[in-house]
Order: C-alpha cells, then sequence, then structure tokens
C-alpha cells in the first residue's frame, strides 16, 4: 500500500545519526521545570527511569532510558545522570551532552545520585521526584532528604501541550506506526500466525529507524468469534479464510509514538455484525472529531461516543487518551463502561490524543478496531497519520 513520503526535513531528523533537539527546545523545558520546583518549593529534582520507561529522563537529557536512569537536577546547573549497566554509559554520554556528569551508577544509582545532591546542598524537604521510582530507591532518598515532593503530575502538565519540535518528532512516530500496520496488512492471508503478523509489523519500521512501542493483535472467526479485542501477546493461531484481523499498533522514534488502530476482513466481506460493529465506530470516531476544538470539554466527548450505544454496543478500552511522553489525561470512556471521574479541565491547542473507538457485542465476543493519534489545534484535529481510514478487505 502506497504512503507518502517524510517532508524533507523530517526525512533528514530520521537520518540524523543521532537526532537532538535545539538549545532553544531545552532551554524552554528547564525553564518550565525550574517554575514547577519553584512552585513545589523545592531546590533540586531527582528524576527516575527504568526498564525503558521514564519520559523525563530523556524529556531533559536526551537519554532514552535503558535499565535504570537516575538524574539530577538543579536551577542553573548542568544535569548529573547515572544509569545502568557499565557498557551503558558511553553513548549515554554522547546523548545526554550537555549533563555535567554521565557515569555508570556502580553498585547503586540512587546512592551516587544522593551523592550529587548533597555536593549541590540540597536540603531537607526541598527535593521533588519524577517517574515511577522503586521503593529501595525512594526509602533511600526520603531516609536523606526527609519528605520528598512528588512531581509527577506537574511534568504530566508539562508534556499536555507540544512543542513545534516534539510534534515533528511525533509525526515520524506516526509514519512509521503507519508502515506497521502496512506490514502487517501485506502479510495477512490465511495460514499465516499471529506471530508472523506481529514480525511483519516489525519489519514495516525498525529498518527505517523505528523501534517498537506495542503491537497489539487479535485474530478469529467473524461468523464464531471469540477474541473482541487485540491480544498484548501472540499466539500460535493461523488465519482463515472468514476471519477479522485487527491491530493496535505504536512505533516510535526515539520515544516519539504514533498509535494506529484498524481492523481488516480476510478473504471476504465483512459479515453483517461485523459491518455493523465498525459502523459504530466509525460514527464514533467522526462524531468525537467534530467536538474536539480547544475548549471543548471531556463530557463533550463521552457524549458523542453515544452513538456506540445507540447502535447496541459497547467498549473494551478508554475511547479517548492524552499521548505523547506518556498515557496521559483526560482518559475517558463511555457511558455504558466509564473511564473514572470526568474532568473538567477543557482540551488546548496543542496535546495530542488518541481517539479509538473499540466498538464491541455487550457479550464481549466479537469487536473490531479503528482510530488514530490527532493533534487538537485551533482550527480543530489534525491526522498525524495517513493510514487509511475503513475495515479493509484483507
Amino acid at each position: 500500500m502506497p504512503l507518502p513520503p517524510l517532508p524533507p526535513h523530517l526525512q533528514r531528523l530520521l537520518d540524523a545519526e543521532y537526532p537532538r533537539f535545539s538549545d532553544a527546545e531545552i532551554a524552554r523545558r528547564r525553564t518550565a521545570m525550574e517554575a514547577a520546583l519553584a512552585a513545589a518549593g523545592c531546590d533540586h529534582l531527582a528524576f527516575y527511569g527504568a526498564n525503558r520507561a521514564g519520559s523525563a529522563v530523556q524529556w531533559l537529557t536526551q537519554w532514552p532510558v535503558t535499565t535504570e536512569a537516575v538524574g539530577v537536577f538543579s536551577p542553573g546547573k548542568p544535569d548529573a545522570l547515572f544509569v545502568q549497566y557499565v557498557n551503558h554509559a558511553p553513548l549515554a554520554r554522547k546523548l545526554a551532552d550537555q549533563a555535567e556528569t554521565v557515569e555508570w551508577g556502580g553498585e547503586s544509582s540512587i546512592r551516587r545520585a544522593i551523592a550529587a545532591l548533597e555536593k549541590r546542598g540540597a536540603r531537607e524537604n526541598r527535593v521533588a521526584v519524577i517517574g515511577s521510582m522503586n521503593f529501595d530507591a525512594y526509602a533511600a532518598l526520603a531516609a536523606r532528604f526527609g519528605k520528598v515532593s512528588n512531581l509527577n503530575r506537574a511534568y504530566v502538565r508539562l508534556r499536555r501541550v507540544k512543542s513545534s519540535e516534539e510534534l515533528d518528532w511525533f509525526r515520524i512516530g506516526a509514519w512509521l506506526s503507519d508502515r506497521g500496520m502496512a506490514g502487517m496488512q501485506a502479510a495477512i492471508r490465511p495460514g499465516v500466525s499471529e506471530r508472523e503478523l506481529a514480525d511483519a509489523v516489525e519489519r514495516g519500521y525498525v529498518g527505517l529507524g523505528g523501534t517498537t512501542g506495542i503491537h497489539f493483535i487479535g485474530t478469529t472467526s467473524m461468523r464464531n468469534p471469540q477474541v473482541a479485542a487485540p491480544s498484548q501477546f501472540h499466539s500460535s493461531r493461523r488465519v482463515a479464510a472468514g476471519d477479522v484481523v485487527f491491530a493496535e499498533i505504536t512505533a516510535t522514534f526515539w520515544d516519539h509514538p504514533g498509535q494506529v488502530l484498524r481492523s481488516f476482513s480476510v478473504g471476504e466481506d465483512p459479515t453483517p455484525l461485523y459491518r455493523d460493529l465498525h459502523a459504530a465506530a466509525d460514527a464514533a470516531f467522526d462524531a468525537i472529531v467534530a467536538v474536539l476544538r480547544p475548549g471543548a470539554t471531556p463530557a463533550q466527548v463521552i457524549e458523542a461516543s453515544g452513538v456506540i450505544e445507540d447502535a447496541g454496543f459497547t467498549v473494551i478500552d478508554d475511547i479517548l487518551h492524552g499521548y505523547g511522553g506518556g498515557y496521559f489525561p483526560p482518559i475517558l470512556g463511555t457511558r455504558s463502561r466509564p473511564g473514572g471521574p470526568v474532568p473538567e479541565e477543557p482540551f488546548e491547542a496543542g496535546m495530542l490524543v488518541v481517539v479509538q473507538p473499540n466498538v464491541v457485542t455487550r457479550d464481549g465476543k466479537a469487536g473490531v478496531q479503528t482510530g488514530e493519534l490527532l493533534l487538537i489545534t485551533r482550527d480543530g484535529p489534525e491526522r498525524m497519520h495517513a493510514y487509511p481510514r475503513g475495515f479493509a478487505r484483507a
């Protein structure tokens, strides 16, 4: 399936040995973080990530987390960063080149970070933290500095509205994700396994510089459905004529992902049930997009999604969530599957959201996937993806 190429300025970014954000963009982030620290009454920040998760580490230092990374941020000073393992330190120094210290954390990265905080004169009850810090690391930090302030909510607020530079990186993530979906669609045929479909997804973007966020894949018979949502772990089941294949795919460009969801019928047109399921999903997507404007409220999105219940169906996942640096608020369900208390804060221009009508039958046996990452602009939503919408026949 032909998909458009990247614009030249994005292709240059993708082709760079190691892409970089500008000094101005990094300064913007640091200024915002300094303000968040001051608002919390703190002087220093410890930021943490582990097992390839912890977006604040890359946001501040440009080092994507591998096994573990603990950083120290102090207003007006370069960062100190301690990483695991020892063989990860050379590349971390190359990428986090604005930090004054980038070293192997040795026996304990948090102990190294505590020593750096002490050297910077950190005082009791004046240190904050961002990231899902493990119990031992938090206990060590609190034992030395008393009450540690949690800045995770403040960090989410800093990431909700994206800069123009950040959006360029997310556009590449979306472009790579589209190629993963195209790779899967091209591989769908009777006899292919879910594992082979997952392999085809990765072949679509790995060679272009993408890495895997997720590729959830589901397959089941349209006439005797037993699977309503894509599976997080791929089975050995083989696709047959008359099946439906659906997927949620996220490829990332240096921790800047896209997200695209689609459904395919195999060897024949959708059955009446699947046609109706997808029609409800399309109607919900269009209704939600119609209300997504700066100033629109989450309650309006939930109201727009009511076309799903009106058609006699429900959902099996969130209908919308914020994105880009984490799984961000607002996280919204529908009338029949609430996602928790409905936030009042309106949408803003510059926010990224995933709209994903995951419509299923009320018995939870049949379902479809559609949707994608959108940018909210002053003029309404902008598609980040180019992959065609619709219930395609493979």
